[in-house]
């Protein structure tokens, strides 16, 4: 399959293989999004009284630096996926980086907890910004039939490179400081990949729209989208929002389904490591803990990926939500180092089958010259679970005086995100739905 875009004639071929050397840079790009995320998740809340002044019990104080990420990723992965549309991938890659250069300074130096939460917001900024990128990027140069494992291979990326900060940003912080960790670590790190994206990493727009011309020609398949009889084919910002948040039933499941998970993943970022800490595991100790979630959940990703590809999305994607319930209830319910890593392992599989097949059900239901428009939707309400996770689980935390509650909270919203997913859901990649359907126009009373 091979169409042409520009005036030059330029050919853009969709593929993994045809595009790999571009591929491999945008999975560079988001192991270094992934390490700068990772160099927190352990070292800042597990020290988070010691270092940066938060009672002991303040569990919703505590939680206030994952609010802040949430907030402000959730409407930036909006922002940014419009942005794509319009200016092109890059630009909003190197915005990113841009943004993220004065975390380290502002964590390193930080006087109280409050400018650990000025650091989150300028970490969702660099999130939206960077992480989606590359995943929209990503979807652009791979064919349909290839973007779980794309996908999958995205999230390996970044989030084995979480799990490997999170340990490794353990024994640095036990040998040195935490302060001092985070902020050579975290420098080193974000100029480093600002460098790396300004020289090598290419626009993925152009694909996209080449994409676009070849199924109005009819030289490329569609996906099987029901978009509703009359909607435009470049809509709005507003519109574009509608449909994927509440105007079609299957992108409004998997929208609620991000939500659920990114409950869980506040969950475990915030209350696992103060969890772990109060039952008297070390910093190193939290670090494989974490580690082993974030490493397991990015190593499976191109192997769930992959298996989307072949079974569909719904089923693995209903399959996570259920296994990441019984791990988040395990944790609560272990008493060992042995059964806290087991739980961890769960959690980390059940991550892996719905995390990138959500990224890449939504894509498939997205007509090209929207995608990354479509993709920012379900990415803002996917972030918008920390900002509610992290409200309503440390007001738990903070009733109940401990975090125990919250994990069986967590794990009762998982079932039901999976209950909802399999009873309200279609199945999104082509060759399995029902209804799929080119893009081209539809008659009068159908969906396209």
């Amino acid at each position: 399959m091979r169409m042409r875009l520009d005036n030059l004639g330029q050919p853009h071929e969709l593929g993994i293989w045809v595009n790999l050397g571009q591929f491999i840079q945008q999975v560079i790009q988001v192991a270094f999004v992934g390490l700068v995320i990772g160099m927190e998740r352990n070292v800042v809340p597990a020290l988070a009284s010691t270092e940066f002044g938060v009672a002991k019990g303040s569990f919703f104080f505590l939680l206030s630096f994952v609010l802040s990420f949430g907030l402000v990723k959730g409407v930036v992965n909006f922002v940014a996926g419009r942005l794509a549309d319009h200016i092109g991938r890059k630009k909003v890659l190197i915005a990113g980086w841009i943004a993220a250069l004065p975390i380290p300074l502002l964590i390193g130096w930080a006087p109280s907890w409050e400018w650990v939460v000025a650091a989150n917001l300028l970490l969702g900024l660099n999130q939206g910004f960077a992480w989606t990128m590359t995943v929209t990027s990503k979807i652009d140069i791979t064919r349909p039939e290839q973007r779980g494992f794309a996908t999958g291979i995205n999230e390996l990326g970044g989030y084995a490179a979480v799990g490997a900060a999170s340990v490794g940003t353990g024994y640095l912080a036990a040998v040195y400081t935490a302060r001092s960790t985070v902020l050579v670590f975290g420098l080193v790190v974000i100029v480093i990949a600002l460098l790396h994206g300004l020289i090598f990493v290419h626009e993925t727009l152009p694909w996209a729209r080449a994409e676009r011309r070849g199924q109005t020609a009819g030289r490329t398949t569609g996906s099987s989208t029901r978009i509703p009889v009359g909607f435009p084919e470049y809509p709005s910002a507003a519109q574009i929002f509608f449909l994927v948040s509440v105007g079609e039933p299957t992108f409004r499941a998997l929208c609620q389904a991000g939500v659920a998970n990114k409950i869980a993943d506040a969950l475990i970022w915030s209350l696992l490591p103060v969890f772990l800490y109060e039952r008297g595991l070390t910093i190193v100790a939290i670090g494989w803990v974490a580690g082993v979630y974030a490493m397991v959940w990015g190593l499976a990703q191109p192997l769930t990926g992959l298996v989307a590809d072949r079974v569909g999305r719904k089923k693995p994607v209903v399959a996570g939500l259920w296994m990441l319930a019984g791990g988040v209830a395990a944790t609560a319910s272990a008493h060992v180092m042995i059964g806290w890593t087991a739980s961890a392992i769960v959690m980390g599989l059940g991550m892996a089958l719905l995390y990138p097949n959500l990224i890449a059900a939504v894509a498939d239901i997205s007509a090209p010259q929207w995608r990354a428009s479509a993709l920012g939707t379900y990415r803002y309400w996917r972030d918008t679970g920390y900002m509610i996770g992290a409200i309503v689980l440390g007001a738990i935390a903070q009733w109940q005086a401990g975090p125990a509650p919250a994990f069986w909270f967590t794990a009762a919203i998982l079932f039901a995100s999976g209950l909802w997913v399999a009873l309200g859901a279609k199945e999104t990649l082509a060759k399995f739905s029902n209804d799929a359907e080119s893009m081209s126009p539809p008659s009068n009373g159908q969906m396209r």
